[in-house]
């Protein structure tokens, strides 16, 4: 396929190098990102990915979990159920 269209977008030093450094990682270009989101896009009809606010607690717990505050871990599946109670 040719590509002749061209894509701009500006947006802040901060997230263009926070971005692009995970793209790194995974061996990706920024090119290659904006064409795998616009692709998708055109695939579904819709925006491929879910964007909502998380609430309160949720935000709470994700932070939290980032920073290994209240994580668990278990050495069997058995381990894990014998945790969990019945509210």
């Amino acid at each position: 396929m040719i590509k002749t269209a061209t894509v701009h977008a500006r947006m802040d030093r901060e997230t263009k190098d926070a971005s692009e450094g995970v793209l790194r990682e995974i061996g990706m270009s920024p090119t290659d990102a904006v064409r795998l989101l616009y692709r998708q896009i055109a695939l579904r009809g819709e925006f491929p990915v879910e964007l909502r606010v998380p609430n309160a607690v949720t935000a709470k717990t994700l932070t939290e979990s980032d920073a290994d505050i209240g994580i668990e871990s278990f050495d069997s599946l058995d381990d894990l159920k014998s945790s969990w109670t019945d509210a």
